[in-house]
């Protein structure tokens, strides 16, 4: 199980790598929506923004309103931090959980 500070940093490095634009191939989408990355085996979790294909003000905390919802075990983040796990494979065994709209999820696949 990986810490809450690995988790903070795999979050961090994911936010980094958006904004970067070093998403391969991808292109970022130009959302502007509440985000929430809820850890299952550390009860805790994140919240902040996506505009303009960049999280913004990152922070500790839940964000039960958010418009788009994460939820996965902290080394599952550490791991898609890393480009260790996959994103859609993960999601379709149930390994991670997203909680948006259809088309806000299709975006965000595009992110991670």
């Amino acid at each position: 199980m990986a810490t809450l500070e690995e988790c903070r940093k795999a979050l961090q490095d994911v936010a980094d790598r958006i904004a970067s634009g070093d998403t391969g191939d991808r292109r970022p989408p130009k959302l502007d929506r509440s985000l929430a990355c809820r850890i299952t085996d550390l009860g805790t979790g994140f919240h902040g923004r996506l505009a303009g294909g960049t999280i913004q003000n990152l922070a500790d905390g839940d964000d039960p309103k958010a418009q788009i919802a994460l939820t996965l075990s902290s080394d599952d983040l550490v791991a898609l931090s890393r480009g260790e796990l996959d994103f859609a494979k993960a999601w379709v065994s149930g390994r991670i959980k997203v909680q948006a709209g259809i088309k806000d999820m299709l975006q965000v696949r595009k992110l991670l």
